[in-house]
């Protein structure tokens, strides 16, 4: 068995993992990269870079990347809510666009962002689990390559940015909390001819939701979303189902019948928690930390934000400014107060009931105030707090 040394090898290489390696390995650290999936590669995803994400690629020197990749930029969130409809501005003068980029072309751009930033990358390798230390602390994995033998690759610290079903998570045993069952089922396709005009575009009716974007290559991502508690009916026939929903906006189901499903329709259900993100040489950054339903979209953004908090963290451990327990407890306690309002948010309108008489209240009072409509974009782009909205506008949840 081969053995090596590094700074941290990263185990998975998407939208957490890559971005930590590349802020890394800017910082001179000895990175290493593993994933066994090989790039590009497709995977379930919503999509959506809301403008604070967006933020994040920008700083990074990424954004110009994906612009020239030609995914469109989506300039309006635009809510239907049957009796009122609410379109608004979710970004910022400083940031004004989302992007829904396909992940077979997001995931490759930051791969190569972290290789180009000097990380060591793997593709098509398998973990098979945690190397121990004498005193029981993390110290590298194991895994192989596609044709290659089983190899112990060692680290000073192993961090695992491998989803919500983390290998290094469930290896360390890492406590959850925050914890809340999941909410709601999910299902999307793509489709060409259905040009969205630079908008985003979602429709809320009571325990039924159906949303659509656009994406790479002229395609409009279409999702449709029910109660979890209907799981079991609705996957008896998805794509009759899926289609149904339409039938809620008629004039919507009038226009995507004149457009052409161009994939198979597949989707997920997610539970919704927080997980401990550090202990004796591990970490966990992305859903691998903290997961929850997909309704608000918020996991890319999410993700790019806890790589810049996680990365700050380790280079303070790694070079000694803070001890590694005060260095990730900080990030912890970052990670956390970032999170808490979108997950709180998220928990909430992923329920799918119908608007309380009172906040439709406050939404029928921003209904033609530009500002308005803005701020309820801006609360679901997660560039504003719920809460900030509702002191703002006169109402509460």
């Amino acid at each position: 068995m081969s053995e090596s040394r590094y700074d941290v090898i990263v185990v998975g290489a998407r939208c957490a993992g890559s971005p930590t390696a590349m802020l890394l390995a800017r910082k001179g650290h000895r990175v290493l990269v593993v994933d066994r999936a090989v790039f590009p590669s497709d995977t379930l995803s919503t999509h959506l870079v809301h403008p604070p994400g967006v933020a994040a690629l920008r700083g990074w020197g990424l954004l110009d990347r994906l612009v020239a990749t030609g995914c469109p930029p989506i300039h309006t969130y635009e809510f239907d809510f049957g009796s009122l409809v609410l379109p608004g501005a979710p970004g910022t003068e400083a940031e004004p666009y989302a992007y829904a980029p396909r992940r077979t072309v997001l995931d490759k751009l930051l791969v190569d962002a972290a290789r180009e930033a000097g990380a060591e990358v793997r593709e098509g390798f398998t973990v098979t689990g945690l190397v121990r230390g004498d005193v029981g602390d993390v110290v590298g994995v194991r895994g192989r390559g596609p044709r290659g033998p089983e190899v112990t690759e060692r680290a000073r610290v192993v961090l695992g940015a491998d989803g919500l079903h983390s290998l290094v998570a469930r290896a360390v045993d890492a406590p959850r909390y925050n914890e809340h069952p999941k909410l709601m089922v999910g299902y999307y396709s793509y489709f060409s001819g259905l040009d969205m005009g630079g908008v985003f575009k979602a429709h809320s009716r009571p325990y039924r939701s159906f949303g659509a974007w656009p994406t790479h290559d002229g395609l409009t991502l279409v999702g449709g979303c029910w109660p979890f508690a209907e799981f079991n009916e609705i996957r008896k026939d998805i794509e009759e189902n899926y289609l149904r929903n339409f039938a809620l906006a008629p004039a919507w189901e009038e226009r995507i019948r004149d457009a052409r499903r161009e994939d198979r329709i597949v989707g997920a259900a997610l539970p919704n928690f927080f997980r401990k993100p550090f202990g004796p040489g591990w970490a966990l950054v992305g859903d691998a930390g903290y997961c929850k339903d997909f309704f608000t979209a918020q996991g890319i953004s999410d993700a790019f934000i806890s790589a810049e908090m996680c990365a700050g963290s380790l280079d303070d451990a790694l070079s000694g400014r803070a001890p590694f327990d005060t260095a990730m407890a900080a990030y912890q306690a970052a990670r956390d107060r970032h999170a808490r309002p979108v997950y709180d948010f998220t928990l909430q309108v992923s329920t799918l009931e119908p608007l309380s008489p009172e906040f439709e209240k406050v939404l029928e009072g921003i209904d033609g105030n530009q500002q308005g409509m803005d701020a309820f974009a801006q609360v679901n782009a997660g560039v504003t707090s719920m809460e900030r909205f509702s002191a703002d506008w006169g109402g509460a949840v």
